[in-house]
């Protein structure tokens, strides 16, 4: 019986021996890699003594896609888009400051005005030695966005407008006590736009007019909301919030750019949203005929719900108006 088992054993031992040696000679697939221009980066820059947060993927010497997010998000905003864009452009997606990851110092250290959030953004473009871009202007986006535009139209090889307001036909009735808050800036109507940052109001923003709730990734504004929630950062946006009038005052500029310059401009826009309803799309169409007009079944942030449907959009429109790669 032990000379069995030992037999037994032996024979074991042989069999896997020799399995190993066949399996060591059977060359091994190398397992499969995704391409270089689908990792995105998650970078700092040091910009007027603050820490500027962006995301930046794809190639470097490719056409530069500009992302400017809205209220109250980040660059966080675009973390499904950048990928989607990336295997053929450089995409770059900044936090403007009190945004998203980037210093957020106090509103008595540092003056948050939108002069001064464009004033940022361009000093992270010109320390990357960027000087040409298409830009993806949504909410606080148009504003940035449409501020580098008006002082450096040549640098500006297209525009994507997705809920960017840059006319007064869509100030309408949401913009009332915001209005308000701007005729005298007084601690009053200050307080009572406390409210817009709450969580219920955060959620409603990316919420309203979307058919199917099921498609919005709650993280999102759970998200946005845990950077408003910081100590200090409802002072700031209340502070931005009656800045926002120096916006208004530039839009005869921002409409002689589009008038003059005509960049090649895609709007995709949310048709639902009771922020800038789509009077505002339609608007740019009176200073440039040839912009293209897409009205998405969707609120103020369509990406989160349709990405589907504006992705190709956004890629045809990128392949036809730059050059490729």
């Amino acid at each position: 019986m032990k000379r069995f088992l030992a037999s037994g054993a032996l024979a074991a031992l042989l069999l896997s021996t020799t399995a190993s040696a066949h399996a060591a000679r059977v060359p091994v697939e190398a397992p499969h890699t995704l391409p270089a221009s689908s990792v995105i980066h998650y970078r700092t820059a040091k910009i007027e003594g603050l820490d500027i947060f962006y995301r930046e993927a794809g190639p470097a010497d490719a056409p530069t896609v500009l992302l400017l997010h809205g209220f109250p998000s980040s660059s966080h905003e675009y973390r499904n888009l950048i990928p989607a864009l990336a295997d053929r452009y450089h995409v770059i997606a900044p936090d403007y400051p009190g945004f998203g990851q980037s210093s957020a110092p106090d509103h008595k250290a540092f003056a948050y005005t939108f002069s001064n959030l464009t004033d940022v953004t361009e000093a992270l473009l010109a320390q990357k030695g960027i000087n040409s871009y298409t830009i993806y202007i949504q909410d606080y986006g148009a504003p940035v966005g449409l501020r580098l535009a008006i002082r450096h139209p040549q640098r500006v090889a297209g525009l994507i407008v997705q809920n960017g307001n840059a006319y007064v036909d869509a100030l309408q009735d949401f913009w009332t006590p915001i209005k308000a808050y701007w005729s005298d800036g007084s601690a009053a109507h200050r307080d009572a736009l406390r409210s817009a940052l709450t969580l219920d109001t955060t959620r409603w923003q990316y919420l309203n007019g979307v058919r199917d709730p099921s498609r919005v990734d709650p993280d999102a504004w759970l998200h946005d909301q845990a950077l408003l929630d910081r100590p200090g950062n409802a002072e700031i946006q209340l502070d931005l919030f009656y800045d926002y009038r120096t916006n208004v005052a530039l839009y005869p500029q921002f409409q002689s750019f589009f008038r003059t310059r005509k960049p090649p401009t895609l709007i995709v826009w949310g048709a639902n949203d009771k922020i800038f309803p789509a009077a505002g799309a339609r608007a740019y169409l009176r200073d440039n005929p040839q912009a293209e007009l897409h009205l998405i079944d969707s609120g103020h942030f369509a990406l989160e719900d349709r990405a589907d449907e504006i992705v190709p959009l956004i890629r045809d429109f990128l392949d036809r108006t730059l050059p490729r790669r």
